[in-house]
C-alpha cells in the first residue's frame, strides 16, 4: 500500500483496476485454492502456479510477494495476471502469467476492456508500455489507453488497435529501450498497413516515462504531446 501510495496510485484507481498483492509464501494461493476444491493440476493449467520439473516435488505459487495486477479479456473477464516485485532480489521485476487455454499474451491489451468503450467516445486508443503508464494516465483522466503485456506490439495486437481507432498513438518511454520499441512496432505494422489505418507516435521527454510526465507537470503536457504527435 505504501509503494502504490508513492506512485500516486489513489485508493479509487486501486478498486477500479483490481490491484492487489501475492504474499511471499511459496503455497499461499494454492492451499487458499485447495481448500475451494480445486486440484493443483487446474492451478497449473491457469498459470498460477509451477509444477518443478521434477515431477515428484509438489507445485509452488508463481507471484510470491508482489503487486498484482488482473489482466481482462474484451469482455472483462480476468484471464491472467501480472505482478510487479516488492523484493530487491527477485530474479525478474515484472512477472506476467504464461500463456495457457484462456491467454495468450501476444493477442491480450492490458485495460482493452476498459479503454474500448472510452476510446468510441475520445476516437483514439494511447498505447503505453506497462501496467502502471496505463494506470498513471488513467489518473490522469485518460481512460482510453492500453499496453502490451511484456512484449513487443504484435501484429494481432496492432489489428486491435485498428478495430478501436484508425491510427492508434504510441507513447513509449523516452529512453533508448523506449525508442527501440517504438521503432519495432513501426517496422511490424508496415506490411499491415491499409487505406486509412497508420500508427502516430508520441514522443516522451528523454528519460521520462508517462507516470514521470503526469507526476511532473499534470494532464496537460501529455495533452500536449499526444496533440504534437508524428505519423508514421
Amino acid at each position: 500500500r505504501a509503494y502504490l501510495e508513492r506512485r500516486g496510485v489513489s485508493q479509487e484507481l486501486i478498486e477500479r483496476f483490481g490491484i492487489g498483492y501475492a504474499p511471499a509464501a511459496r503455497t499461499a494461493l494454492i492451499e487458499h485454492l485447495t481448500a475451494r476444491q480445486m486440484r493443483p493440476a487446474q492451478i497449473v493449467e491457469a498459470g498460477m502456479a509451477i509444477q518443478p520439473d521434477e515431477t515428484d516435488r509438489p507445485p509452488y505459487d508463481r507471484f510470491r510477494e508482489r503487486i498484482i495486477f488482473p489482466i481482462h479479456d474484451a469482455r472483462g473477464r480476468v484471464i491472467a495476471f501480472g505482478g510487479r516485485a516488492m523484493s530487491a532480489d527477485a530474479k525478474a521485476k515484472y512477472l506476467n502469467s504464461p500463456d495457457t487455454p484462456l491467454f495468450d499474451k501476444g493477442r491480450t491489451l492490458y485495460n482493452l476492456d476498459k479503454c474500448s468503450p472510452a476510446s468510441r467516445q475520445t476516437g483514439r486508443v494511447i498505447v503505453a508500455e506497462g501496467y502502471m503508464d496505463v494506470i498513471a494516465i488513467a489518473q490522469a483522466g485518460f481512460a482510453d489507453a492500453v499496453a502490451p503485456l511484456g512484449t513487443a506490439l504484435t501484429e494481432q495486437q496492432i489489428q486491435m488497435l485498428w478495430r478501436m481507432t484508425e491510427k492508434p498513438l504510441l507513447c513509449f518511454d523516452g529512453d533508448a529501450a523506449g525508442q527501440k520499441a517504438a521503432m519495432r512496432a513501426a517496422l511490424r505494422a508496415l506490411p499491415l498497413l491499409k487505406p486509412g489505418h497508420s500508427l502516430q507516435f508520441v514522443t516522451l521527454p528523454e528519460g521520462k516515462d508517462p507516470d514521470d510526465l503526469v507526476k511532473a507537470s499534470g494532464a496537460a503536457a501529455l495533452t500536449t504531446l499526444l496533440e504534437a504527435s508524428q505519423p508514421l
